[in-house]
């Protein structure tokens, strides 16, 4: 949802690197790869890595895709790693790049240990992952060690964690919004979505990642307060409001969820053109 959304937007988007997250890293590629040729993304599509091998196929289906089943790529990975490419992009254009992390930090943290300085030239860096309510976000528990390297970088993060991401969700009105959008309607968003959670008329499936990116496109969706996060070695993002002078993060409390959709079925619609 969030490569929908990047691919009906009129921002500038770099590139997609990979990690072993929702499902494995080779499956992980592949449904980028395809994402990329699908939605007619002019971007290149860099391998990752993985953490321990921790999946939620019981969720996003065995593909990662829920009961999406698009055409598999016929353009492969480009070359490079992307912890490597990460490091080489920032030190080329300090301040210009914002990092979307929707995924497991694990090439973030590789970034950072070979290169401390990125935290400097990163113009923003977005992560959709934690909570500041009890509990943990499978993004953070995948890669607790990645995670605590990623916020103690000493950069600002933007968490977008699971406390406002679930405050708008794919509801029946949502889902009819989304239909309409041919291939793009029929052959991805619906049989994904509805293969993620059960939609009905008060509630259904919320799209975490495609929050973050909405974010960097209309920074005026979220409501963000300073705030000092650590991560424990279970996965838990602890999260102080009282920073004092030293905060190393702006936390979501808040989000205009209307504008959220309009901002998302807009793209959509855009995205779907693309495809066609």
């Amino acid at each position: 949802m969030a490569l929908v959304l990047a691919a009906g937007s009129d921002g500038h988007f770099l590139a997609i690197t990979t990690v072993g997250g929702n499902v494995g890293l080779d499956l992980t590629t592949a449904n980028a790869l395809a994402l990329r040729e699908f939605l007619a993304l002019d971007v290149p599509v860099i391998r990752g890595t993985s953490a321990d091998a921790v999946d939620a196929a019981h969720v996003h289906g065995a593909s990662g895709l829920g009961g999406a089943l698009l055409p598999p790529a016929v353009r492969p990975a480009d070359p490079g790693q992307a912890a490597d490419f990460i490091v080489s992009s920032l030190r080329a254009a300090p301040g210009e790049i914002t990092l979307v992390a929707v995924g497991p930090l694990t090439n973030l943290a590789h970034a950072v240990r070979l290169e401390p300085r990125i935290a400097e030239w990163a113009r923003d860096l977005v992560v959709m992952g934690g909570t500041y309510g009890p509990g943990t976000e499978f993004n953070i528990r995948t890669d607790p060690a990645a995670a605590a390297t990623v916020f103690g970088a000493g950069w600002t993060v933007t968490m977008v964690g699971l406390d406002i991401t679930r405050t708008a969700q794919v509801t029946t009105s949502v889902l009819e919004r989304m239909r309409g959008f041919g291939r793009l309607s029929e052959d991805l968003l619906l049989p994904a979505v509805q293969r993620y959670a059960p939609v009905t008329d008060t509630g259904g499936p919320a799209l975490h990642d495609a929050m973050a990116l909405a974010h960097v496109l209309d920074p005026g969706l979220l409501t963000l307060v300073p705030a000092s996060v650590t991560v424990d070695p279970s996965g838990a993002t602890l999260v102080d409001f009282e920073p004092g002078d030293r905060p190393n993060a702006l936390v979501a409390t808040a989000l205009d969820v209307e504008r959220f959709w309009d901002l998302l079925i807009a793209a959509f619609g855009r995205a779907a053109a693309r495809v066609a």
